[in-house]
């Protein structure tokens, strides 16, 4: 059976069960020409790996039905190619899904630079070995001198060749080895002669082309000096690694991206130079005016330019101007730009004088900037393209503008009537007249309306206004040079105004832009999580594309559930083949689907949010067959992507910190309350223990004094662990946010004298007195929490204060608050601790023994039940000495 695309269940499969390896080595058998030996020496090495024991699987090799090459090919496992059905025929593709699941330790994959067939995962084969090695593969291939972008304009010009099928310098120069596979170009024509690379009508042909001796020479001596290049790169940048220096030096390459169909050679010199200096490599397209009007091939044209400065490792600007020049130069001094890369410009004559180029005005504009002008094959060519450029937009014609047309011209003449009939001069018509152009200028679409009615204006007034009027003809010699001023100053306004216009518009959609980048970033600032986060960003990508957008989360390498924000929730973008392509998208950290060279098929373009190998979310925006986004839009959206990626990676931070500060809080309260537990239950269990078994082996002998106070003490003992033991509980209740209450109508006097009568055993003779001002109704209190309150401060005041001394308890009504207070005679509160001392496990220990003992739990849970009831505690230091704790809760049960 034909596989016609690609399985995206299995796709899907294979990117949720891959295994975290490391990056896959590349090594490329590099040559001049077709059969000089590499896939022979590729084959060979392969043989010598699998002796070793290594795991070598052929996954796609073209023998060319060469005797040798297939001899080596037998004994090698060999991964079957994909068939592909092309028309009425099927040809066969390299299997990058069948490679992935069968991953082997090194995977032979013939002709770096081969396009693959529609219905590939990928447009490219060295993007199908780019994933491989991304999945921990190493892979073995080949490739020719001229297929390397870099070389591209070199090549043509000696063997006069163009090569379509080529791959970025970038893989060649970051492959781990490159072989280079040599023979003298006498024995690779005695080769070719013998039949041994072509077959014989093939071989005549090629020799009379392509392989001619000179040919070979010159593609020999630029395959070694590629070579000897590489090995410099790698020494140069190893060597400021070692030094822990930056690979860029201060230079800053600049080039002038345009839909000239000889942009790609400025682009691929521009790169050379930028990789000789080591510098950065800026492409800027100044887009003016005139860009809507741009046919659609001059827009393809330059969508591939930019493409290439993107391969060649191009940052893309965008800027806006009509000025080009300006523009241009401009950029440069506020980026530190060193060298400007131009293509040789078309120089115009007017009346037999030559025009000024925009070379001229950069150098200009920037006398003290290197600018380096790059020859084309045909500039006359290039210059009749030129002319063709806007004339498809130009000569376009609506119905609603020509009625525009009409209507000024005929407003403008009803006008002129009216100011004859007055008497006014005819300067004031023609001023008229100029006017009703200005207007169609504003109001029309296409600049040819701006032409036609500064033409009928000219013939209107000559018709109307002129004698002898109602015909063309004109009496006075001096019409001829006023019908002549009209026109040019008509196409003057006319022209100005339509430049302003566009240039309103053109301000105005980059102010839009602008305006939706600053708000995305307030947006992302304010939001509260990584949720809210992709929402934000789901608006303001459909606000800046006018596209529905989905988002996927992405939780550990998983997908989660979309998040889209179509009005009418359309899941014709959420289906298992989408959703396949967004995995893929989170797994390779790669742009796939809609518009790209990888996964074409999808209805979606799908981005990830990245900082640096860590995927937060992939983002899916569905083109439905549109062109691909333009540069600046591209660029727009990539900065969105960044800060979200920025918010996100400081929420994910912020989390962490929190979880982490949570942590630490958690350990140190633990600690606390082991040390705590460690000292504080030592005493009393001493007690108990030691009390208990001195009563057991003297029971007989010992006086009713001493047994009542050992009994006495026991008994204290086991109420304080009691105490500690419900402090706990409630501190495990509060912290776990289970503290229920339950209000009930409850009498106060009650509930204190209950409080009292419990701890009043271990008060050791200090008194307590409770004084009531008000003859209280009930108020809405949970009673055991309320009594645990209670019995927690008078505790506190006992340890406080010396034996037999005096504490009160105050309690009254205002308004429709109860006011209770604890009032004793100690040595108060410092007050460096006042504020602290409800903070949980917060003890003084200022009395330095044990009859102080404590663990800091009784004040914080007193104040946990006091605000449970919707109310508040506070203490203040007496002013003749001692402590007030003010209890101040709600009487009713609204609260």
């Amino acid at each position: 059976m034909v596989e016609k695309r690609r399985n995206p269940e299995a796709l899907l499969k294979e990117a949720n069960e891959e295994e975290q390896r490391g990056k896959g080595k590349l090594k490329i058998f590099f040559g001049y020409s077709a059969g000089v030996g590499k896939t022979y020496a590729m084959l060979d090495e392969a043989h010598i790996l699998k002796k070793s024991g290594v795991d070598v699987v052929i996954g796609y090799v073209e023998p060319h039905q060469r005797a040798d090459t297939l001899a080596l090919i037998k004994g090698l496992p060999q991964i079957p190619p994909l068939p592909i059905a092309y028309k009425s025929a099927i040809i066969y593709e390299f299997d990058i899904e069948s490679a992935l699941k069968r991953k082997p330790e090194v995977i032979l994959v013939d002709e770096l630079a081969h396009t693959n067939a529609k219905g590939c995962r990928h447009l490219k084969r060295y993007q199908d070995i780019e994933e491989l090695l991304k999945m921990g593969i190493d892979v073995y291939t080949t490739v020719n001198v001229q297929h390397i972008e870099g070389l591209y304009d070199v090549v043509e010009s000696i063997t006069g060749v163009s090569v379509r099928e080529r791959v970025p310098d970038s893989i060649f120069d970051g492959a781990d080895k490159v072989e280079l596979v040599d023979i003298e170009p006498d024995d690779l024509i005695f080769r070719l002669e013998d039949g041994k690379i072509y077959k014989e009508n093939q071989a005549k042909l090629a020799l009379k082309n392509f392989f001619t001796k000179e040919n070979l020479v010159a593609l020999r001596e630029i395959a070694l000096r590629r070579t000897a290049d590489r090995v410099n790169i790698s020494v140069e940048y190893n060597k400021n690694i070692t030094q822990n220096n930056g690979y860029v030096t201060g230079e800053h390459i600049l080039m002038c991206l345009s839909s000239s169909p000889y942009n790609a050679k400025v682009i691929r010199t521009a790169a050379k130079m930028a990789d000789a200096f080591h510098g950065n490599f800026t492409a800027l397209f100044v887009e003016n005016s005139n860009f809507e009007d741009m046919n659609e091939e001059n827009k393809k044209r330059l969508a591939e330019n930019i493409r290439l400065a993107e391969q060649l490792g191009a940052k893309i600007v965008t800027v806006y101007g009509d000025d080009i020049a300006y523009q241009v130069s401009e950029y440069a001094k506020l980026c530190g730009v060193s060298k400007i890369i131009l293509g040789r410009p078309v120089r115009r004559f007017i009346l037999g004088f030559s025009t000024q180029t925009y070379v001229d005005k950069l150098m200009y504009y920037a006398p003290n900037l290197e600018v380096y002008v790059i020859p084309n094959k045909n500039s006359k060519t290039f210059a009749e393209e030129q002319k063709q450029k806007y004339k498809i937009k130009l000569m376009q014609f609506s119905f609603a503008d020509t009625l525009s047309l009409i209507g000024c011209l005929l407003l403008a003449t009803a006008v002129g009537f009216i100011f004859e009939n007055i008497g006014f001069a005819e300067s004031n018509i023609i001023t008229v007249y100029i006017l009703a152009t200005l207007f169609t200028a504003m109001i029309t679409k296409s600049k040819i309306y701006g032409i036609i009615s500064s033409l009928c204006a000219v013939l209107m007034f000559n018709f109307f206004f002129t004698e002898p009027k109602f015909t063309f003809n004109a009496h006075e010699s001096g019409y001829p040079v006023t019908f002549l001023i009209m026109f040019i100053s008509s196409i003057t306004t006319s022209t100005i105004t339509k430049r302003v216009k566009e240039q309103e518009t053109q301000s105005s959609l980059k102010a839009y832009r602008t305006e939706v980048l600053l708000e995305t970033s307030q947006k992302l600032q304010k939001a509260k999580d990584e949720q809210e986060i992709l929402i934000e960003t789901s608006i303001q990508i459909k606000k800046l594309l006018g596209k529905t957008v989905i988002i996927y989360p992405v939780k550990e390498g998983k997908l989660l559930e979309a998040i889209i924000n179509d009005i009418n929730n359309d899941k014709k973008y959420i289906t298992s083949d989408e959703y396949a392509v967004a995995q893929w998208v989170s797994v390779n950290n790669k742009h796939a689907g809609a518009t790209t060279n990888t996964l074409s098929g999808a209805k979606c373009l799908y981005m990830s949010v990245r900082s640096g190998d860590n995927v937060f979310a992939v983002i899916g925006i569905a083109m439905n067959g549109e062109k691909r986004l333009d540069s600046f839009e591209k660029s727009l959206l990539i900065a969105i992507l960044d800060e979200v990626a920025m918010a996100i990676e400081k929420e994910n931070i912020l989390k962490t910190k929190n979880e982490m500060s949570l942590r630490a809080n958690n350990e140190r309260l633990r600690s606390n309350l082991l040390r705590s537990i460690s000292h504080d239950l030592r005493t009393p269990l001493t007690g108990i223990e030691g009390g208990a078994s001195f009563l057991i082996e003297n029971l007989n002998s010992v006086n009713k004094d001493v047994l009542h106070s050992m009994l006495f003490d026991i008994s204290n003992d086991a109420q304080w662990l009691s105490s500690l033991v419900e402090n706990l509980l409630n501190m495990t209740k509060i912290q776990e946010g289970k503290l229920a209450v339950n209000k009930k109508p409850e009498l106060v006097d009650e509930i204190i004298e209950v409080s009292v009568s419990k701890v009043i055993k271990r008060s050791e003779g200090r008194i307590v007195n409770i004084k009531n001002n008000d003859n209280l109704d009930f108020v809405y209190m949970d009673a055991q929490l309320m009594m645990q309150a209670i019995i927690n401060l008078l505790d506190n005041a006992f340890k406080h204060t010396k034996p037999n001394s005096s504490i009160e308890i105050e309690y009254r009504l205002e308004k429709e608050w109860l006011i209770l207070s604890i009032i004793d005679n100690g040595g108060g509160i410092s007050n460096e601790y006042i504020d602290k001392i409800f903070d949980l496990f917060f003890t003084t220990s200022q009395d330095g023994n044990d009859k102080q003992r404590g663990m800091g739990l009784g004040l914080s849970i007193c104040k946990s039940i006091v605000e449970a009831h919707g109310g508040t505690i506070k203490a203040i230091n007496n002013k003749i000495g001692g402590t007030t704790f003010t209890i101040k809760i709600p009487k009713s049960n609204e609260a």
